[in-house]
C-alpha cells in the first residue's frame, strides 16, 4: 500500500482503533466476559494480518500435545471457506471434509495431523468446543489464530510474531495489517518469535517485545524445508533441493517473499516467482498461465507451498508440480512445551 493510500485511510484505521480499544478494556472490566469449555485451552494468534508462521505453530503444538497422550482437538474460524456453520474437518482417524467445506488451512492441518488431532471449523468457537468434548471426547482444545476471539477463556495465550516483518506498516487495519495496538501484546502470556533465523535485527525486536510486556515469556523458532513432493503425492522427490531442476515458484501464502526465500536459502534454482493474494482460489486459468511464465523463464517444473497444495489436485499442470511441506523449529522446545503442559496441568 502506497503512503497516499495509508493517509487516505487513517481515519478508518483511528476509528477501528477505538473500537478495539473499547471492546478490550470491557474485557478487562469484566462488562464483557470470557467462558470456560470446563477443558483446558491453549489459544496461538498474532497481532497482524496473516503470514506470521502461526499455522505450523498450531500443528506442531497440537501433534506434540497429542504425541502425550492427550486427545486434542484444533478449533478454527475456517478463513476463505465456502460453508457456513460448524464443520467437522476431521476426527480422530479420517479427513471428513473438502477444500470448500473447510477452507485451505483447516484442510492442511487436517491432513497433517491425520489420525491425531480433531479439527473442527465453526465461528463459535464456545458452541464448538462443548460439542467436541461431548462427542469426540476431547480434552485439549488447541485455538487457531484467536487472540482476538476472547469470548472462549483460555489457559495460555500464545502470540506469534515473525520476525522478518513483526509490526507490518505499524498501522492498524485498514491502513496497515495490524489487527490491534502494538500495545495489546501486554495481553499474551507467551510470544514466539518466528523465522527468527533470518533477520540481523533480532535483539532489537527482543528488546521492543520487552517494553511492551515486563519479563515476557519468550521464544523462538524457524521454518525449515521437511520434504518436497509430487502434488499428487505418489512419491517423495528423490534428490535433494539443489538438485532440483529449475523451477518456477508460486503461491497464495500471508508472506509470500518467506517461502520465496525459503527455497533460496535450500539452494533451489528458482527462475521465476508469482504471488496471490492469501486464501486464493485458483482456477485452471491461473495454472495455465503459471505454467506458460514457468516455461519462458527457463523452468522445467512448478514449486508451491502446503498450503496451495489442498486446492490445486484437481487442476491439469502441463509442467511437474511439487510441494514443499515445511515444519516449525521452537528453539528450546523442551522448555516451551513444559511451559505449556505446566498451564495444561495447573486448569481449573
Amino acid at each position: 500500500m502506497n503512503r497516499a493510500a495509508m493517509l487516505a485511510l487513517t481515519p478508518v484505521a483511528v476509528a477501528y482503533g477505538f473500537g478495539v480499544r473499547l471492546r478490550n478494556n470491557l474485557y478487562r472490566q469484566g462488562l464483557f466476559r470470557s467462558f470456560s469449555v470446563g477443558v483446558p485451552v491453549i489459544s496461538i494468534g498474532n497481532l497482524t494480518m496473516g503470514g506470521t508462521g502461526k499455522t505450523p505453530l498450531v500443528e506442531w503444538l497440537a501433534g506434540q500435545l497429542a504425541a502425550s497422550g492427550k486427545r486434542v482437538c484444533v478449533l478454527t474460524r475456517g478463513y476463505g471457506r465456502k460453508s457456513s456453520g460448524r464443520v467437522l474437518v476431521s476426527d480422530y482417524s479420517r479427513v471428513l471434509a473438502d477444500i470448500d467445506e473447510g477452507g485451505d488451512e483447516a484442510l492442511m492441518l487436517a491432513q497433517n495431523l491425520r489420525g491425531r488431532v480433531a479439527v473442527i471449523c465453526d465461528r463459535d468457537r464456545i458452541a464448538a468446543a462443548q460439542w467436541a468434548k461431548e462427542n469426540l471426547g476431547c480434552d485439549v482444545f488447541v485455538l487457531d489464530d484467536a487472540f482476538q476471539h476472547r469470548r472462549i477463556a483460555r489457559q495460555l495465550d500464545i502470540v506469534a510474531i515473525d520476525a522478518t516483518n513483526p509490526w507490518g506498516s505499524r498501522a492498524l487495519l485498514p491502513a496497515g495489517t495490524l489487527r490491534e495496538p502494538m500495545n495489546q501484546l501486554k495481553r499474551a502470556d507467551c510470544v514466539v518469535i518466528t523465522r527468527a533465523d533470518e533477520p540481523k535485527n533480532l535483539d532489537q525486536l527482543r528488546a521492543e517485545i520487552e517494553t511492551i510486556i515486563n519479563r515476557p515469556r519468550l521464544f523462538t523458532s524457524r521454518i525449515k524445508l521437511r520434504s518436497i513432493r509430487l502434488l499428487d503425492e505418489s512419491s517423495s522427490l528423490d534428490i535433494s533441493p539443489e538438485q532440483s531442476p529449475h523451477t518456477a515458484a508460486f503461491c497464495g501464502i500471508g508472506n509470500p517473499s518467506s517461502f520465496f526465500s525459503l527455497l533460496h536459502r535450500n539452494r533451489m534454482s528458482v527462475t521465476y516467482a508469482r504471488a496471490f493474494r492469501d486464501h486464493h482460489h485458483y482456477t485452471q486459468s491461473d495454472v495455465d498461465s503459471i505454467v506458460k511464465d514457468a516455461r519462458s523463464s527457463g523452468a522445467r517444473a512448478v514449486v508451491t507451498t502446503a498450503k496451495d497444495a489442498v486446492k490445486l489436485r484437481s487442476f491439469e499442470f502441463a509442467l511437474p508440480c511439487y510441494v514443499v511441506h515445511t515444519s516449525i523449529e521452537v528453539h528450546d522446545h523442551e522448555e516451551f512445551l513444559r511451559y505449556v503442559n505446566h498451564a495444561i496441568s495447573t486448569a481449573d
